[in-house]
């Protein structure tokens, strides 16, 4: 997307609004027992997916893992279809029948969230393959966390990705943890991004709690693959500031690590970085801020009063 330096700003800072407030209400309905099964929230990572999904454009693709709400969201999905998914209602994304581990909108290119680890990667390789045999100029990109790194899918995707020049991104979600497991325990390297290297791709590290930041190197990476010259691989360091599901309590987290990233809170600090710019001041963001939880509660307000899938939509949609 392009647009003026301010109008830029204020569209950053409203997407990360946006799924901030739709994670929240999701952890209060969570609470309340009004969704069945298990949930998993991004709080504290949304400076990577509206950074990335800024750059697209109409005809673009996304993959992305089952803490794929704000992506899909960032994708432009309504966000009372993605409530309603949540809720199991028939005015869902998937007619309810998903749930919040299988957000997917194909009109706005979100070809699926995804409850096995790294099995998304594929399908975004399949969607740049796609693209490049068609001549659309589309790129495909996939958001995957850090435990997807040690995924055979992971590495299968690179090395296909590469081998063909394929026009795919894959933006590792560094949020330190694999579930309840912290990164150092699992990975032997600490910059994710250098196994790029083992696929003759750019690998980029970027501090995936700057929105600009991530934007900027998604940019490059999106004209690369425009351009013909290949994938990217962007590792994005961030931080899940909620447990891994909502039955979580991520006791297994050392005292003062939550604090720590709750300072270096995305949104915080794009709000006091607008400020600083003179881009808008305090009243404005606060506007802002209201304006968006109003939009967000009267999206939800529409969800919780939508029907439930009929019982003869039971199996519909299973068998080809």
């Amino acid at each position: 997307m392009s647009g003026g330096f301010a109008e830029v700003w204020e569209r950053l800072l409203t997407g990360m609004l946006e799924i901030r407030f739709f994670e929240d209400a999701l952890k209060s309905l969570f609470a309340a027992g009004s969704v069945r099964g298990s949930t998993h929230l991004c709080q504290g990572q949304e400076a990577v997916t509206v950074g990335v999904c800024d750059v697209l454009r109409p005809g673009d693709t996304m993959t992305c893992t089952y803490r794929g709400h704000g992506a899909v969201l960032a994708m432009g999905a309504p966000l009372d279809a993605c409530f309603s998914e949540v809720l199991g209602r028939a005015t869902g994304l998937c007619g309810g029948k998903g749930g919040s581990m299988h957000f997917a909108d194909f009109s706005c290119g979100a070809l699926g969230s995804n409850a096995i680890v790294g099995a998304h990667l594929p399908i975004t390789v399949g969607a740049a393959l796609a693209a490049q045999y068609t001549g659309t100029g589309a790129v495909s990109i996939a958001f995957t966390g850090d435990g997807s790194t040690n995924i055979g899918a992971f590495h299968e995707s690179l090395n296909l990705a590469s081998i063909w020049k394929l026009p795919a991104i894959f933006i590792i979600e560094n949020n330190h943890y694999g579930e309840y497991s912290p990164l150092a325990s699992t990975t032997p390297l600490d910059r994710l991004a250098d196994r790029a290297s083992s696929y003759a791709m750019p690998g980029v590290y970027v501090d995936g709690n700057d929105v600009l930041a991530v934007r900027e190197v998604a940019g490059q990476a999106v004209t690369r693959a425009r351009a013909g010259e290949g994938p990217t691989l962007i590792e994005a360091d961030t931080y899940r500031q909620q447990g891994h599901s909502r039955s979580d309590p991520a006791k297994y987290r050392p005292e003062g690590e939550l604090d720590v990233w709750l300072a270096r809170d995305p949104i915080k600090r794009f709000e006091t970085a607008v400020t600083d710019a003179g881009i808008f001041d305090a009243h404005r963001i606060q506007a802002l801020r209201h304006g968006v939880a109003h939009n967000v509660r009267a999206a939800l307000d529409r969800a919780l009063s939508a029907a439930e899938p009929a019982l003869e939509e039971l199996t519909k949609d299973v068998y080809a």
